[in-house]
């Protein structure tokens, strides 16, 4: 494996991206305990608009949460849409600050196993200003944040990967950076290191008519197997967003290798996955 490895609409069903209704999610004063299954294949999609954003996906175990960003004025603010928008609701207190106490109070570390977890930062904004706020704001926490320095890797808990407007270029001339880009499919094509494009995500409406029901198509199989043999190969984490947001999916993406699984059901996806991880030899 490569380095960034190891961090490594049916009607009436739901679809990953539309999450049910519930009280507005609060931040916690303190971490709950942490689980004794750790699932790195969990991605919490919308993380934050949980009850308790963050530390929900931390004490089941998820390998993953995602963070929507808006740059107002000179605040990152986590939000799904503009009409979101909430002073208090910032990346920092939502997600960077807790991870920080975390790690303080873990012994340095996310996990107990010493693994770490993936921050994904999905701008929503202008994609270099954002950016570039991004950036000092990570630099704020280097001491948690894996980074890269002239090409060369440096592992720690959390590993950051923008995604949404990615401003692509600005990002592949630094020579310092604290985050990884989100790729596409056309990444696949190309040479740059994993530790510029560590993810490839593309939504899954645009390859796949399955919605779970019934068995997936062969022609489909095989699509989805082209998909994770060539991202096993390259070392690259491999998502779909806007997955049906159900058992029969999930384990068809579960068998089929596919790297992170993305969820708004956050114990629904533990459980599945804490089953999946008992029973395997």
């Amino acid at each position: 494996m490569l380095l960034w490895s190891l961090i490594a609409i049916t009607a009436g069903l739901p679809v990953l991206g539309h999450p049910p209704e519930s009280s507005p999610p609060q931040s916690s004063s303190s971490p709950p305990a942490v689980t004794s299954v750790r699932l790195p294949r969990a991605h919490a999609h919308n993380d934050y608009l949980h009850k308790r954003p963050l530390f929900e996906a931390l004490e089941l175990g998820f390998g993953s949460v995602e963070a929507d960003v808006f740059l107002q004025g000179n605040e990152l603010r986590v939000a799904h849409t503009v009409f979101d928008l909430r002073r208090e609701r910032t990346l920092k207190a939502l997600y960077l600050d807790p991870l920080k106490s975390w790690i303080r109070d873990h012994g340095g570390q996310i996990y107990p196993d010493g693994s770490g977890i993936w921050l994904l930062i999905d701008i929503k904004s202008d994609a270099e200003a954002t950016y570039r706020q991004i950036h000092g704001q990570l630099e704020e926490f280097a001491e948690i944040i894996s980074s890269v320095r002239d090409g060369e890797f440096t592992a720690r808990p959390v590993t950051v990967v923008i995604s949404g407007n990615r401003p692509v270029e600005f990002m592949r001339a630094q020579r310092f950076r604290l985050a990884g880009i989100d790729g596409r499919p056309g990444d696949l094509e190309s040479n740059d290191p994993t530790h510029l494009i560590p993810w490839i995500s593309t939504d899954w409406k645009s390859h796949f008519r399955w919605r779970g029901a019934g068995p997936l198509p062969a022609e489909e199989q095989q699509r989805l197997a082209e998909f994770v043999s060539r991202c096993e190969n390259q070392g690259r984490q491999l998502r779909f967003w806007g997955t049906p947001d159900q058992r029969e999916v999930w384990r068809q993406l579960w068998d089929s290798r596919v790297s992170l699984l993305g969820t708004d059901n956050l114990n629904g996806l533990a459980r599945f996955q804490r089953e999946q991880i008992t029973t395997e030899p």
